[in-house]
């Protein structure tokens, strides 16, 4: 069945207290979408996010983010007050000489993770040690149910406050080791703290499950995204080094990345830590199934990012401080899919295949049954052969303008070529490109493509400001957010008027 769909990132979405969580915000957003006859919800990772914010270097992969968690619900529970909430972001606002200089177009339209992190922690941990939440019942059963991860990452998470965040690396070796006296030691005295973790969880949990219900109750289900490998400093390295390419000290002998490409010359240094594949196959890749069991648990369909690695990974030696020198490794090709499968039941993945595909890429994705990926912005800068053009393609795929790594459409087409300017007017029949997001939007959604997923900034027409990652930069990545005013009025009213005749145009 043809359906279509929008891309926005959970903290991309308004809120009065600088980042979108699971509010009355993301619910009038799927309100939105529902308006706009769309199917689909697509979201980035939801998982816990450290140095850098990236929501593809989580703390834990089977963690949700504490920012994402709603404080009005501890408000109406009686554990935090409105006033409370506002003071203290206020108190941060004002000793942030940024903040107190920018419009109000700039404090709303970008999150500031260290208010997140100074402000809303310490509203977090209030809550928590007015809640009594050992006695809900729900509670218990969570805390049991989810014990198989949850333990271990709360007890991470308690011991890296502790150190002041320092990564696992620079821990005792006795607790980096998971020593066993060390580890009944921490668990004795950081208690409270590892308490405060796991309310975190169950909160995040609860509300997610709450607004997902909601979705799909309103005819739209969630796609959502996760890494294919996982954070070096994490809880999932921490609690199972042997599932990974580890030395005797348990640190990395290579890290993954890409080669060379189309978004960086030297490459992109991820720096996670790169799975030990035939170890994972002897216990019939259980990790990766409890890992995508849980995924689909909180969405609908999954897409797993840099699909191609289980083809062949990129094995960047450990400490170089580019991808220009690493080397192509064999995957786990078929037999983790058909483990899966069988345990799973053909869930509903989303293969990212983009970049350079080798036939045995090709040849696994098309194994497998999963839809890949077609982005528009690759389509028009070699040519009618170009795998990107909707004449190319096949009907078993998702098609995007753009994805979170690309430019806005707006802002790419300032950037390139002349000749590809003129070769995507030829291909679009018009004669200007005053209204290309929207153009490139109903080339999507006209596609033979079985799903076409669209980003809220093309369905505005935003430009570059609205980009959400540049690769292989740190900064200015994951930040920003769609004003208030654009899920409003007029807005709001012309952006579903648009989405909802097109989405009926192509059958969708």
């Amino acid at each position: 069945m043809r359906k279509s769909g929008i891309l926005t990132a959970v903290f991309s979405l308004p809120n009065e207290y600088g980042i979108g969580c699971f509010s009355k915000e993301a619910y009038d957003f799927v309100d939105f979408l529902a308006e706009s006859k769309q199917s689909f919800w697509q979201i980035l990772p939801l998982g816990p996010t450290g140095y850098g914010d990236s929501p593809y270097q989580s703390f834990s992969t089977f963690a949700g983010n504490p920012y994402y968690i709603d404080l009005q619900e501890f408000i109406d529970n009686g554990w935090l007050t409105k006033e409370e909430c506002r003071e203290a972001y206020d108190e941060y606002y004002e000793s942030n000489k940024w903040y107190k200089k920018a419009s109000f177009d700039e404090k709303n339209n970008y999150v500031d993770y260290e208010a997140q992190y100074r402000a809303r922690f310490s509203l977090l941990r209030r809550a928590y040690e007015r809640s009594y939440i050992e006695s809900d019942e729900g509670y218990a059963k969570f805390i049991l149910e989810e014990s198989y991860w949850l333990n271990d990452y709360a007890l991470y998470m308690a011991i890296k406050d502790d150190k002041r965040g320092a990564s696992i690396y620079d821990w005792e070796p006795e607790l980096r080791l998971r020593e066993e006296k060390a580890m009944k030691k921490a668990k004795k005295e950081l208690a409270p703290h590892i308490g405060f973790y796991k309310f975190l969880q169950y909160f995040f949990k609860k509300q997610w499950l709450q607004l997902k219900k909601y979705a799909n109750e309103k005819g739209i289900e969630i796609i959502g995204d996760i890494p294919i490998y996982v954070a070096s400093d994490s809880a999932d390295t921490w609690a199972n080094p042997e599932l990974f390419i580890f030395d005797m000290e348990n640190k990395p002998c290579g890290v993954a990345g890409c080669p060379p490409d189309y978004f960086s010359a030297t490459g992109q240094l991820w720096g996670n830590p790169l799975y030990d594949w035939e170890v994972q196959k002897r216990d019939n890749f259980s990790w990766w199934i409890k890992r995508l069991k849980k995924c689909f648990e909180l969405y609908d369909v999954v897409r797993i990012d840099h699909f191609r690695a289980f083809d062949e990974y990129y094995f960047i030696p450990f400490g170089d401080i580019t991808a220009e020198y690493g080397h192509w490794e064999p995957g786990p090709g078929y037999d983790l899919f058909k483990a899966i499968n069988k345990e799973l039941n053909d869930p509903r993945i989303i293969a990212e295949d983009l970049g350079f595909l080798t036939p045995s890429v090709l040849k696994l994705v098309k194994k497998t049954g999963y839809p890949g990926m077609k982005v528009l912005e690759f389509a028009f800068d070699s040519g009618e052969d170009n795998d990107y053009l909707p004449h190319n393609f096949d009907k078993n795929c998702v098609v995007y303008t753009g994805t979170h790594d690309n430019d806005t459409v707006k802002g790419w087409y300032k950037t390139i070529k002349r000749v590809d300017k003129a070769g995507i007017k030829e291909y679009l029949c018009v004669k200007n490109a005053r209204n290309l997001s929207r153009d490139l939007i109903r080339l999507a959604e006209s596609s033979v493509a079985d799903t076409c997923i669209i980003p809220i900034q093309d369905v505005f027409s935003l430009d570059s400001e609205a980009r959400i990652n540049t690769p292989s930069t740190l900064g200015n990545n994951w930040k920003w957010r769609l004003l208030p005013s654009y899920l409003e009025g007029e807005k709001r009213a012309e952006a579903a008027g648009f989405l909802s005749k097109v989405t009926k145009t192509y059958g969708r």
